[in-house]
């Protein structure tokens, strides 16, 4: 069985509840806004347009992706002639959807890569839940009855093995680690030879979340790139980006600095449970075209939902 067939068997309404409760900050802040703003108007008039260009700035959508939004929401109140709060709320469903880029549902057959591990490389600054992330990511795939390994390449910061640790002992994964200050590559190269003999189904490699010197950056990711390609072909086959959603537009800016640095295809954004900064989610799948593949709604270990812009927009507008 796929592992995200697996994952999306799940009940889907106490999956929707959960959501609900992890960007309830978010609706409170974005669309409760926007209700208020129309309430009570006969017509979608240039007054209601500018409030709602000010609620979506505010909320950390970012400048460009509410330009986009309201221009062609403009377009479409003036085509359709739209003219009350409930037709408004559609057209914003549908603009916004349109503009979430979600990641691929489809890789869920192993087998594609000829019995080779999949190989996760997961790149972050420090604090944003990145070991958190790996630690609930495994657990996902070890429910899915998926052998994962664990490798514990940044090195930089004692801290940051140790938690590695502790989670695979949580989850029940090995891991594979030379401690503090080991070369990030040859802790790489070590966890895929070890991965490829326990014939691993999941590698999920951490790496150090420098950012003060990008180029030390790119050339320490590419080094654990290109060693890791000689012991698995393509590898690593997803470069996961994770994102603190509580930083608003700053999280924007790392993923703007991360793609600089390395080749992402894919993005979590986390602790979007405690934040009324969650429609940062919108401008960045937008501005960046890079698919959010996860989003972190709470401290709990399945806590970490596969994104589903249609149940995101539809918890932001707070339907069920």
């Amino acid at each position: 069985m796929g592992i995200f067939s697996f994952f999306n068997k799940q009940n889907k309404s106490e999956d929707q509840a959960n959501l609900n409760r992890g960007l309830e900050k978010t609706k409170k802040s974005i669309f409760s806004k926007i209700t208020r703003a129309i309430i009570g108007k006969s017509s979608i008039d240039d007054e209601v347009l500018d409030n709602l260009e000010e609620i979506l700035i505010s909320s950390d959508v970012g400048v460009e992706t509410t330009l986009k939004i309201i221009d062609k929401v403009q377009l479409r109140v003036s085509k359709d002639k739209i003219m009350g709060a409930e037709e408004l709320n559609f057209i914003l469903k549908e603009e916004i959807s349109s503009l979430l880029d979600e990641g691929d549902q489809s890789i869920e057959d192993f087998s594609k890569y000829e019995g080779e591990p999949y190989v996760i490389m997961v790149v972050g600054v420090n604090g944003v839940g990145k070991t958190t992330t790996i630690g609930k990511l495994a657990n996902r795939f070890k429910l899915a009855d998926k052998k994962v390994v664990l490798g514990a390449a940044d090195t930089f910061r004692a801290a940051a093995v140790d938690q590695l640790i502790i989670w695979s002992e949580r989850v029940g994964v090995p891991i594979v680690q030379q401690g503090m200050g080991a070369d990030p590559a040859s802790v790489a190269f070590d966890t895929l030879e070890s991965a490829k003999s326990q014939n691993a189904d999941v590698v999920i490699i951490d790496t150090a979340g420098r950012l003060h010197n990008k180029v030390n950056l790119m050339n320490e990711l590419t080094k654990i790139k290109r060693v890791m390609s000689k012991i698995i072909p393509n590898a690593p086959h997803e470069i996961l980006l994770v994102l603190d959603g509580s930083t608003g537009q700053n999280a924007f800016e790392q993923a703007k600095q991360f793609a600089q640095a390395t080749e992402i295809n894919a993005l979590a954004v986390t602790k979007l449970d405690g934040t009324a900064k969650g429609g940062v989610v919108i401008g960045i799948s937008d501005q960046m075209k890079i698919p959010v593949k996860y989003i972190g709604v709470g401290e709990g270990i399945n806590d970490l939902k596969i994104f589903d812009k249609n149940q995101f927009v539809d918890s932001l507008f707070g339907e069920s």
